[in-house]
């Protein structure tokens, strides 16, 4: 990135971010429960099928659950379906939330903005949150979720929402993101980008404010 990190905004992506994930830990627990073509619909930076819908809105927890369970035995329980689905998320290390907290102390406005869906939401990225007694509202500014937004990034529209919610100004804002392609659509519309890849650590991309 060759712009100083001065913007009063920082937008965050969670998984791969802030959030640490393991696609292989999601496939390999889905393939334990009988899921034989998970792979089909898991990827790193997307998903398909009704995995990709409970991103998007499109159904609820309940039908997820439902149309996973036809790709399954009989006997399966929704709390197995839920156990497995969560080992995608592997945990927040501290440093990271320490990072966060130093920001917001610094007076800058932290935000997300996230492809995910509400069984993550209210159980493993839930407790994440909360391993220093706080909720993720003690980190940062204003949420906007996928499944609550009925879209997925790259599509320009979840971006603008944040914009809308939030009243922030892509030119004053820097977008962080482990995929390339959200960076793209975030640069596109304005936000200065940080592709943060596998194995980086955001905080150390801060160094050049």
């Amino acid at each position: 990135m060759d712009r100083e990190m001065t913007a009063m905004n920082y937008l965050f992506d969670l998984g791969g971010v802030i959030i640490d994930i393991c696609r292989h830990n999601c496939v390999e627990a889905f393939k334990r429960l009988g899921f034989e073509d998970i792979e089909d619909y898991l990827g790193d930076y997307g998903q398909k099928g009704v995995f990709l819908e409970l991103e998007e809105g499109k159904v609820s927890a309940d039908e997820f659950r439902a149309e996973v369970r036809t790709h399954l035995p009989a006997g399966v329980t929704d709390c197995q379906i839920d156990e497995a689905f969560n080992a995608f998320i592997t945990g927040i290390p501290l440093p990271r939330l320490e990072a966060l907290r130093r920001l917001r102390s610094e007076g800058h406005k932290l935000y997300v903005i996230s492809n995910t869906n509400p069984v993550m939401w209210e159980s493993s990225i839930k407790a994440a949150f909360a391993q220093e007694g706080g909720d993720i509202n003690t980190y940062f500014d204003g949420v906007v979720t996928s499944f609550e937004a009925g879209v997925c990034k790259p599509d320009p529209g979840i971006f603008e929402l944040c914009f809308r919610k939030f009243g922030i100004r892509p030119e004053e804002t820097i977008f962080f993101d482990d995929s390339a392609a959200n960076c793209d659509s975030a640069s596109r519309l304005g936000l200065h980008t940080v592709h943060v890849p596998p194995g980086q650590e955001f905080s150390s991309m801060l160094s050049c404010r």
